[in-house]
C-alpha cells in the first residue's frame, strides 16, 4: 500500500489537465464512467505493440503470450474480490452483459410462476433483463421497495420471499442514491429462503473493498470502465457450483468441448461463457486498472470518496434552494435547485469546465418515485479533492444568475 495523495494521483491522469471551456477540467461523473491512468493506458498499447494474438488458438510465441495475459487478469480480479477460484470469474462487455447472461441462462431453468425480486432502486440493467425473462418464461416479477434512508427495507424482503422465489438481485450501491445495502445481510436471508442471490456491483467493487465470500453472494457483477480500466470489459464472478449448472448465453468459437452433426458439449469455466475471440486488451487493461487500485488500497479508495461525497453534501445543504435526494451518501449523491431543470444545470456547469451527469441516471423507476424528472448526479473518484467541490459550489451560483 503506498501513501493516498491525490496530487500524485492526478498526474497518473493525462486527461485532467485538459481545458474545457477554457477553464480547467473537472471531472465528477465517475459513476458514469472514471478516468483513465498512465499505467492503463501504457498497459493497453504495450499489449498491442508487443504481444497482440488471440488467444487459446495459437501454439506461436505471440498467441501463447497473449493467452497467458488474458488468464493473468482472470487472476488478479479473483484475488482482488476473493474469489475461492480464477475459474469463477467470466469477463463480458459490462455490467449490463454480466446480468443478461445470468438473467437468460437461469431463468431458462425456471418453472412457471417461480418468482423473481427485485428493488425500486435498481439501475435498468438489473431491472429489464428479469422483467423480459419474466414474461418470457412466465415467472412473477416482485419490486421490494426502499427506506427513507435509500437502503433496501429488508423486512418487506422478507415478506415478499417466499416458496417460489428463486432469486433475488439488488444493487450493492445505488447509483442515484449512492447508499450501501448491507449485502451479507441480504444474503442470510435469502439463502435462509434457499433462493440465489445476485449482486449489480457496478458502483461497490471500484470504491470499497469487496470480498465475495464474506458476503456469501452467488453472483456479482460489474465493470472495468468504472474503476480505471477501458470500456468494453466487465467482469461476473459466480460460484462455480452455479455456473457449471448453468446453460451458455453464446455459442460459437472457443467455448466449446466438441461439435458433432446434432449436438455440441461445452469447454471448462469460464471458457464456456467467453464465446469468440474476446476483448483481451481490455483484460490488460483491467489488470493494471485493478493493481493500481490495490497499491492504493481500496480502504483508502472508500474513505476518500465517501468524505468527498459527505463534504459535498454538507456543502449543498447550506444552499436554501436545493433539493437533496441523498439521504445517507457513499460514492454518489443527487440533488436539484428548485425550479431549474438537472439537464441546464449541468449544461452551465459545463461551461465553468465542471462535468456532472443530469438525467433519470438509467433508473427511472427510482427517478418516478422520488417524484421528480431528473436530478443532478455527483459522483466522485480517487482524483477528486476538496476545492473541486469547492468550486462546484461557486459555480452553482452562476447557474442561478442565468435563471434568476
Amino acid at each position: 500500500m503506498i501513501m493516498f495523495n491525490t496530487n500524485n494521483i492526478k498526474k497518473d491522469f493525462p486527461i485532467l489537465k485538459r481545458k474545457v471551456n477554457n477553464k480547467q477540467l473537472i471531472y465528477l461523473d465517475n459513476a458514469a464512467t472514471s478516468q483513465k491512468p498512465l499505467q492503463v493506458i501504457n498497459a493497453v498499447a504495450n499489449y498491442y505493440k508487443t504481444s497482440n494474438a488471440n488467444i487459446h488458438r495459437s501454439i506461436h510465441k505471440l498467441g501463447e503470450e497473449a493467452t497467458i495475459i488474458y488468464e493473468e487478469a482472470h487472476k488478479t480480479v479473483a484475488k482482488f474480490i476473493n474469489a475461492k477460484s480464477w475459474r469463477e470469474i467470466v469477463f463480458t462487455k459490462n455490467t449490463t452483459e454480466s446480468l443478461n447472461l445470468i438473467a437468460y441462462s437461469l431463468t431458462c431453468t425456471f418453472n412457471k410462476g417461480d418468482e423473481i425480486i427485485i428493488s425500486r432502486e435498481e439501475h435498468h440493467s438489473n431491472f429489464v433483463p428479469w422483467q423480459q425473462c419474466a414474461k418470457i418464461h412466465g415467472l412473477k416479477l416482485k419490486i421490494v421497495d426502499i427506506k427513507k434512508d435509500g437502503t433496501i427495507d429488508l423486512d418487506h424482503l422478507k415478506l415478499l420471499l417466499t416458496k417460489k422465489t428463486r432469486l433475488v438481485s439488488v444493487a450493492h450501491i445505488s447509483n442515484v442514491l449512492g447508499t450501501v445495502n448491507n449485502i451479507k445481510i441480504i444474503a442470510e436471508i435469502v439463502h435462509k429462503n434457499k433462493s440465489i442471490l445476485c449482486v449489480d456491483a457496478a458502483q461497490s467493487v471500484p470504491h470499497m473493498l469487496v470480498d465475495v465470500q464474506d458476503l456469501d453472494c452467488d453472483f456479482i457483477c460489474f465493470s472495468g470502465h468504472k474503476m480505471l480500466a477501458p470500456t468494453g470489459i466487465g467482469v461476473l464472478y459466480g460460484k462455480k457450483n452455479l455456473l457449471e449448472k448453468m446453460p451458455p448465453f453464446l455459442f460459437g468459437g472457443g467455448m466449446i468441448k466438441e461439435v458433432k452433426d446434432n449436438e455440441s458439449t461445452w469447454t471448462d469455466l469460464p471458457w464456456k461463457f467467453e464465446a469468440g475471440t474476446p476483448n483481451i486488451a481490455g483484460a490488460v487493461g483491467l489488470n493494471a486498472a485493478v493493481k493500481y487500485l490495490q497499491k492504493l488500497g481500496m480502504k483508502n479508495v472508500f474513505r476518500h470518496t465517501s468524505v468527498l461525497t459527505r463534504y459535498a453534501l454538507k456543502q449543498l445543504q447550506k444552499q436554501k434552494d436545493i433539493v437533496i435526494y441523498s439521504k445517507n451518501p457513499y460514492t454518489v449523491l443527487s440533488f436539484n435547485i428548485k425550479n431549474i431543470h438537472a439537464h441546464d444545470v449541468v449544461s452551465i456547469l459545463d461551461k465553468e469546465g465542471i462535468a456532472l451527469r443530469a438525467g433519470h441516471h438509467c433508473a427511472q423507476p427510482l427517478i418516478e418515485y422520488l417524484n421528480t424528472e431528473a436530478t443532478v448526479r455527483l459522483s466522485p473518484y480517487i482524483y477528486n479533492t476538496k476545492h473541486d467541490i469547492d468550486i462546484l459550489i461557486k459555480a452553482l451560483d452562476k447557474v442561478r444568475k442565468v435563471f434568476a
